[in-house]
């Protein structure tokens, strides 16, 4: 991974590279960042750089041969972990090594890609990723054995707050008496959802979302992208590189979160005084229930961007709206005025409590049909 490939987090280059070139590499860091802000892509190429003894700031001129064993990911000093759930091939005690070559996929693929990206390379429904204690004890394994090119070696845990307790208590007593020559790189999108415990054990670098200026380019240049499109998918994807890419291939999952928020808001409306139209909320409460718990809870952060894009409109913010529905006869600003001072408190309430239920592992047709008849009640208060 060659650190030009990375978009922007120039700042960051400069700290990892000039660090590692003085021998200053402090054994544990957590990378944080909004997702398609470039975590993991930084990651690999900070370890590929200390890995491969390269010196220059572009990954080049060191062990040409450890350059290429990156190049598949595949460098024996260079281990990951990541959230896993059960599978058909994988039943019990999933771990990362496990599903190495998946993962591999899926950085080829594309290094900036989500959480829920890998949940669907692994078939996730109603499972929840997890880091578990098996993962801990594979770490520990790794890294009790002699790095293979007599250099560092390097433990990359992505998504580090998915860690259950029993794998954060074994990783902070690694935190603690880290062995010579090792790096632990932590990354996370929200830096509370790791233990305190762990957090003060690390050196802490914060990635910023990235500019649509950027994005607009990287958009020209690496996907050859017509320059007045990729402004505008640049603005709609609120410096996430990974959902810019999707907007453009329209295969991202906001397709379908579009069509089944507009049928759910469209039966919401009809089901004012209408008792046969609660049988259309069930409807879609059932459908929504069927598709898995991260599904779930990523449409219900999509619903809540939605009502916030309508409350801005509402209140003439239109600078600020970078929403644009493609679902026929469905317009924001026709839908705006129903989104208020008055209800838009116990909107996001509500849709917080849900995604708080499913998380917990409740029943979602059960939540789900709660908040659409609540939502019937909102979205008509004026």
């Amino acid at each position: 991974m060659q650190f030009s490939h990375i978009l922007a987090q120039d700042y960051i280059k400069s700290h990892l590279t000039k660090s590692a070139g003085s021998g200053r590499i402090p054994h544990a860091q957590l990378f944080i960042g909004p997702e398609g802000s470039g975590t993991l892509p930084m990651a690999i190429a900070y370890a590929q750089y200390i890995l491969c003894n390269n010196s220059s700031g572009e990954n080049t001129g060191g062990n040409e041969a450890c350059n290429l064993k990156f190049d598949h990911f595949s460098h024996p000093d260079l281990h990951f972990v990541y959230p896993t759930v059960s599978t058909d091939s994988v039943k019990s005690k999933p771990k990362s090594i496990d599903f190495v070559s998946e993962w591999r996929e899926f950085l080829t693929a594309n290094p900036y890609g989500s959480l829920f990206d890998w949940y669907r390379v692994l078939g996730v429904q109603n499972k929840q990723g997890e880091i578990r204690v098996d993962d801990a004890q594979e770490i520990l394994k790794s890294l009790s054995l002699k790095a293979y090119e007599g250099g560092y070696k390097i433990m990359i845990i992505w998504m580090a707050d998915k860690m259950n307790i029993a794998a954060s208590n074994k990783l902070l007593k690694l935190l603690e008496e880290p062995t010579d020559k090792t790096l632990f790189i932590l990354i996370s999108e929200n830096e509370e959802d790791i233990i305190q415990t762990i957090r003060s054990r690390c050196q802490v670098l914060h990635f910023n979302g990235l500019s649509e200026n950027v994005i607009a380019q990287a958009l020209v240049s690496r996907e050859n992208t017509e320059p007045r499109m990729a402004t505008k998918i640049a603005h709609q994807s609120q410096g996430n590189y990974n959902k810019a890419l999707q907007l453009l291939q329209g295969d991202g999952e906001d397709v379908y979160f579009e069509k089944w928020f507009v049928d759910w808001v469209r039966a919401a409306f009809r089901a004012k005084g209408n008792a046969a139209a609660i049988q259309d909320l069930i409807s879609w409460s059932e459908l929504v229930a069927g598709l898995g718990r991260e599904t779930q809870k990523k449409f219900l952060l999509f619903c809540t961007d939605m009502f916030r894009q309508a409350l801005l409109l509402n209140y003439q913010a239109t600078s600020l709206v970078y929403m644009e529905p493609k679902i026929e006869k469905f317009k924001l600003e026709n839908f705006a005025p129903f989104v208020n001072g008055k209800n838009i408190n116990e909107i996001f309430a509500e849709l917080s409590d849900a995604m708080y239920h499913i998380e917990r592992n409740g029943n979602a047709k059960i939540i789900l049909t709660d908040l659409s008849i609540k939502l019937t009640r909102l979205i008509h208060k004026k």
